[in-house]
């Protein structure tokens, strides 16, 4: 099994990689690296599906949304969540469609904040919620077997001494965690599901 996984070099990413390449032709995607990818801009998904060919899977566990108080948020800020995090992940579907084998996965980030929000993270609750329900309307009319999830987690332990603060009363969770839900994703059957991963 081909399969692709961008945002690889980060803390859940890495620990996805971890779980996926076992028994299968990872391919790892970031913003450097062999296989450089900017979510932010769709000529650059559409080279790197240029560059690979067609896969088996595709999985994502990148995206960025900035975090400030609500009184704080500018237009610009909405912009910024909603084109890296958000519609940067739906391209990779709707460009991949054309690039992943029939009976083929997609597996994008969504998070915890869509529905246990916190100070700062309007912008997270608004992309996470949106690539929910992007999923699961994706899910219905994905073409040719192709099936999609996302994987919902709460904050990590690894990152808990730099954003422990901003989540009070959460208990983290270890990427590895985070990581079976992809692999459930990946090589399941499920299609249209968020995978809540502790919480």
């Amino acid at each position: 099994m081909r399969i692709l996984l961008i945002g690889a070099t980060g803390t859940l990413g890495r620990a996805v990689a971890a779980a996926l390449a076992v028994n299968a032709d990872l391919i790892t995607a970031s913003r450097t690296g062999e296989h450089p990818v900017d979510l932010t801009d769709p000529n650059s998904i559409a080279a790197l599906y240029d560059s690979l060919g067609v896969v088996d899977a595709v999985a994502c566990t990148a995206g960025v949304t900035p975090f400030k108080p609500l009184s704080d948020l500018a237009r610009e800020d909405y912009l910024a969540g909603l084109t890296d995090k958000l519609l940067g992940q739906i391209e990779l579907v709707r460009q991949g469609i054309d690039h992943v084998s029939d009976g083929g996965s997609f597996t994008l980030v969504s998070g915890v904040l869509a529905y246990d929000p916190i100070v700062t993270g309007t912008v997270a609750s608004v992309v996470n919620g949106g690539l929910d329900a992007f999923v699961r309307a994706a899910a219905i009319e994905l073409p040719r077997g192709q099936r999609i999830n996302a994987v919902s987690a709460t904050v990590f332990e690894e990152a808990w001494d730099s954003y422990g603060e901003y989540f009070p009363g959460h208990k983290p969770v270890a990427t590895a965690e985070a990581a079976r839900a992809y692999v459930k994703s990946v090589h399941g059957r499920q299609t249209g599901q968020v995978y809540r991963v502790g919480y």
